[in-house]
C-alpha cells in the first residue's frame, strides 16, 4: 500500500519531512514497517501551497528515494500546507498521470487503499462522474475516480457530506455487482485552508493512520516519522480528522450510511 503525509502549520521546507526524520516518507518509500507492501516504488508526488490560491504540484515515475530532483526541490521549497505520497501500485500503470496528489482548482486530493473489485466496477463509477468533470480524468486509478466523484458530490458545499455519500456511493455499486473484497482507504483531501483526513475500510482492517498536533504544526502520516511514540496518536477507525483553518483539529465519526 502506499505511504503519504499531509502537513499543515508554520511555514517550513518539504525536505524536513521527505528526507530529515529518523523514518521520513522517502525513507518509507524503500522500507515502510506498518503495510503489507513494505517497498513503493511505483512513483511518487507532491503537493503544495504558496502565493496562489491553487497548489503546485509535482510527478515522478521514478522511486522516490532515486530523484535526485525531488531532493533538489524540497531543499528549496517551504509551504504551510503541503502533501507528499509515494506509491505502490495497486494493478494500474506506473504514469505520471496515475501519481498523488491530484488537484483541481484549489483542491488536493491523495489515498491509499483500494476499492475492492475495482477492475469490475470501474466503469460503472466512472459514469457516476458528471459530464463536466470526466475531462479531467487523466489516469486510470481508482483513487482519481473517488476524487471526481466528491467534486461531483458536493465538495464545494459540505466536504463532509460529499465524502459520506462518495463512500456510499461506492459501497453501493460493490454490493450491485457482488464484490465480496473490501474497500479500505485512508485519504486527505484540503482546499488549501482546511484538511480532512479519512480513516475507513468497509471489513475491520482499514490501513494505518496517525496524527501528531502541537502548537504550531498538524502532521498527518500513514505510519510514524519516528520512534517517540507518545506524540502520535492513531486516528480511530472510520473517523474523519478535521483541521479547521489552521486551528483546532477534531476527531468525528464518520459513517457513509449518512450518505446512502
Amino acid at each position: 500500500m502506499c505511504r503519504w503525509l499531509t502537513y499543515i502549520g508554520e511555514r517550513i521546507f518539504l525536505d524536513t519531512l521527505l528526507y530529515h526524520q529518523e523514518h521520513s516518507l522517502v525513507r518509507q518509500s524503500l522500507h515502510a514497517s506498518q503495510s503489507a507492501i513494505t517497498t513503493n516504488g511505483d512513483g511518487f508526488g507532491i503537493g503544495w501551497y504558496g502565493e496562489r490560491d491553487v497548489p503546485g504540484t509535482y510527478h515522478e515515475i521514478l522511486p522516490a528515494w532515486n530523484d535526485r530532483n525531488l531532493r533538489s526541490l524540497s531543499h528549496q521549497l517551504a509551504s504551510t500546507l503541503f502533501c507528499a505520497h509515494v506509491r505502490a501500485s495497486s494493478g494500474t500503470a506506473t504514469s505520471r498521470a496515475n501519481c498523488h496528489p491530484f488537484a483541481h482548482r484549489h483542491w488536493m486530493y491523495m489515498h491509499n487503499g483500494e476499492i475492492g473489485g475495482y477492475e469490475r466496477i470501474r466503469r460503472a463509477l466512472e459514469s457516476m462522474i458528471p459530464d463536466d468533470l470526466y475531462p479531467q480524468r487523466l489516469g486510470t486509478t481508482d483513487s482519481e475516480a473517488f476524487f471526481l466523484l466528491l467534486l461531483g458530490n458536493g465538495l464545494e458545499d459540505d466536504p463532509i457530506a460529499a465524502t459520506e455519500r462518495t463512500v456510499a456511493a461506492v459501497l453501493r455499486v460493490m454490493k450491485e455487482y457482488g464484490v465480496t473484497q473490501p474497500f479500505r482507504m485512508t485519504s486527505t483531501l484540503t482546499d488549501g485552508h482546511n484538511v480532512y483526513a479519512l480513516r475507513f475500510a468497509s471489513d475491520d482492517r482499514p490501513p494505518s493512520l496517525y496524527w501528531w498536533p502541537s502548537q504550531q504544526r498538524l502532521i498527518i502520516v500513514s505510519e510514524p516519522l519516528d520512534t517517540e511514540a507518545d506524540h502520535w496518536q492513531v486516528v480511530p477507525e472510520s473517523s474523519m480528522l478535521i483541521s479547521a483553518g489552521r486551528g483546532d483539529t477534531v476527531v468525528l465519526p464518520f459513517n457513509p450510511k449518512n450518505g446512502a
